[in-house]
């Protein structure tokens, strides 16, 4: 595991896991969120986000946590091992809530300069129906890499620290 791209929704803990994961192994961490709002929650136009990722998976080795669906291909082709955050829309709501209010008016640490936390309702939106308009195409990827790639799916919390346990 040298290229780990990990994917899921948000509130599902892929920073959090990533953090963890880039201790066990000496990995530079990479926060998607963080390359690609500027300050003022300002996007990075479609061109320049494409051109940022590829030179990043040029690096022999990172870790990249975040979503981006539209460039999603480009990190599962790069990566040796995906990591999909399966967990429920009720856990994943209840983190991004948590981190409403955790980070009220701060910007996260994985979040991009002077981009404040908050509470969009389109992104909560987003958040919750994320099982049913989202994963079933990860799903998809998922499986038609399966048998190319290391690909790991966690569904709970537990899963997840007994699979850090295992690194």
């Amino acid at each position: 595991m040298k290229r780990i791209a990990i994917i899921g929704s948000g509130g599902a803990g892929k920073s959090t896991l990533a953090k963890q994961i880039g201790q066990h192994l000496g990995i530079e961490v990479v926060h998607l969120d963080a390359l690609y709002w500027k300050p003022g929650w300002v996007e990075t136009p479609r061109d320049k986000w494409v051109e940022i990722q590829q030179e990043l998976l040029k690096k022999e080795e990172w870790i990249v946590d975040g979503n981006f669906g539209s460039t999603m291909d480009l990190r599962i082709e790069a990566a040796d091992t995906i990591i999909f955050l399966d967990y429920s829309k009720w856990v994943c709501t209840y983190r991004v809530l948590k981190r409403q209010i955790m980070y009220r008016k701060k910007t996260r640490p994985d979040m991009g300069a002077n981009c404040p936390e908050k509470l969009d309702p389109l992104f909560l939106k987003w958040v919750w129906n994320y099982p049913i308009a989202k994963r079933p195409e990860v799903m998809r990827k998922l499986e038609g890499i399966s048998t190319k790639k290391n690909v790991i799916i966690l569904k709970s919390s537990r899963e997840a620290e007994d699979f850090l346990r295992s690194l």
